[in-house]
């Protein structure tokens, strides 16, 4: 699935102030390699089907085995493994005879207080990964999920491993033990351990996604494996808000254009990222925040939502709006499915140009047929135009005004709005009256 920086930034997904973001919402890793590797899976939805459920049969086993997951394995122990390899230590010999272990012992005693150390780690890593093989290896396993486990049983087929991961937890290592095991993983183990460890990075990321899945109570949507573009979903909510709003939402290929209306602060720019970050979360092969959700696989998502002038290049704020518009229409005029989000379209220019403006897109885009939109707006007057097309539905958030004062529901109701509260919300919050003392 195509999904370019603007779009990531737009819906949240990664934000330089990481406790807004969805993946730090979504990080439950154990390791920096898990975190990394979760990391790159969000930057590679899939578009792919078979994927995708692989994925999600992935989540739902490790869910199911969650009490059983070993914590044997710890970033701590990944560093301390991975700086043994870093650091430069005397040759530790080949031989553990009494001559050879009593002369590394006596002569380089720092080197073989670190070996003796690391080699502790590395026991508690074996048997963490042994553990997830007797685990999750099976013939019930997803295919991508025995490639991997077979790959570290291959590379854990060593009876000096195994005589490792048997010793117990804190075992107090004997000279000669710290030599043989030491000897072993220093120059015979270092390309397999990193390789193991790359390997325990992927599961610890998809471990994360399955504890997200879990604590959050998110739901493995239903694909479509359908040509057409669609989204059914009931009770979609915005998984960063603590107390979020839930939505119907059906978008399908005979009415692929939602016109949203409502006054600022209504709802409208949550309700657009929360559509577009459930599609991307279910293209993760992840559950999404809806109590039932069926969606077709879609191409990519592209979103015009936080539109930025560009002082240094000379571009105002409403003709990055045009280009941004521009580029999206040369994108998706591709006949693939693409999920267009559009939030307050045009406003940068005045309220005259951005009607015509808004009109002009809103009735060249509904020509596409294989993508859905989404369009926020508070020019609220270019619906009436726009109800002579039955691919297009009108929705809109009401705000009821009492005693002066705003009352938000957030819910979805068909129509259009025709709220004007700019002057009320200036007002309630005293600007009139300074301006007056003024």
């Amino acid at each position: 699935m195509e999904i370019d920086k603007v779009t990531y930034e737009d819906l949240s997904v990664f934000n330089k102030e990481e406790e807004f973001s969805i993946f730090q919402k979504l990080n439950f890793a154990n390791t920096s390699g898990g975190k990394d590797w979760l990391n790159k899976l969000m930057h590679e939805p899939f578009s792919d089907l078979k994927k995708i459920r692989e994925t999600q049969a992935i989540i739902s086993l490790i869910i199911k085995h969650e009490d059983q997951w070993p914590v044997s394995i710890s970033n701590g122990t990944i560093m301390v493994m991975q700086k043994f390899y870093e650091t430069s230590i005397d040759d530790i010999p080949a031989s553990h005879d009494f001559f050879n272990t009593f002369i590394y012992q006596f002569f380089h005693k720092e080197d073989h207080s670190l070996v003796k150390y690391s080699i502790g780690h590395f026991a508690d890593f074996i048997k963490g990964m042994n553990a997830l093989l007797d685990l999750l290896h099976n013939d019930e396993s997803p295919q991508l999920l025995r490639f991997y486990l077979q790959r570290a049983k291959d590379l854990l087929n060593n009876e000096i491993l195994f005589s490792l991961g048997k010793t117990e937890k804190n075992h107090k290592y004997l000279p000669l033990q710290v030599v043989h095991y030491g000897n072993y993983i220093r120059n015979r183990f270092k390309s397999a351990a990193l390789e193991l460890i790359d390997i325990y990075g992927r599961l610890d990321a998809w471990y994360s996604m399955a504890m997200a899945t879990k604590k959050y109570n998110l739901l493995l949507p239903t694909f479509i494996n359908d040509q057409q573009p669609c989204i059914n979903a009931k009770s979609l909510y915005h998984i960063l808000l603590a107390e979020a709003v839930a939505y119907d939402v059906g978008l399908n290929q005979q009415n692929n254009f939602l016109f949203l209306t409502g006054a600022n602060m209504a709802g409208k720019s949550t309700f657009i990222k929360a559509v577009g970050i459930a599609v991307y979360l279910a293209h993760l092969g992840m559950g999404v925040p809806a109590r039932q959700m069926q969606l077709s696989l879609f191409d990519g998502i592209l979103s015009n939502i936080n539109i930025e002038d560009n002082i240094s290049k000379g571009e105002s704020y409403f003709f990055n709006e045009v280009q941004r518009v521009k580029n999206t229409i040369l994108k998706i005029n591709d006949n693939r499915k693409w999920l267009v989000l559009i939030d307050e379209l045009f406003k940068g220019t005045n309220v005259q140009d951005a009607m015509k403006c808004s009109s002009t897109v809103i009735k060249g885009l509904i020509k596409i047929k294989n993508s859905l939109f989404i369009l926020s707006t508070h020019l609220y007057e270019i619906g009436e135009e726009l109800k002579q097309y039955s691919n297009i539905s009108f929705k809109y958030f009401e705000t009821a005004v009492k005693d002066e004062q705003l009352d938000f529901n957030y819910q979805l109701k068909d129509g259009i709005s025709n709220d004007r509260l700019g002057y009320l919300i200036l007002k309630r919050e005293k600007v009139v009256d300074l301006l007056e003392k003024l």
